[in-house]
């Protein structure tokens, strides 16, 4: 008895890079968010809430949280 084939498995869509999204573009001039300081321009820096992330060599730069001027006096 031999198996039976099912057919093709169905084609899943990728999602699609946001590098776009690394870029802001202010009148004729266009700018680049952060980029690893390791790996050099083209590998950009995840924002996490309090921390920069490299996800190629794995850098992290932590960043200060701000604090207000009312949770102080507590």
């Amino acid at each position: 008895m031999a198996k039976e084939s099912k057919g093709k498995k169905p084609h899943k869509n990728k999602k699609t890079s946001k590098k776009y999204t690394m870029y802001k573009i202010e009148g004729d001039k266009i700018t680049r968010e952060k980029s690893c300081p390791r790996c050099g321009p083209g590998v950009f820096l995840m924002k996490a809430d309090n921390r920069l992330y490299c996800g190629k060599c794995h850098l992290t730069e932590f960043v200060a949280k701000k604090r207000s001027f009312e949770k102080q006096k507590e």
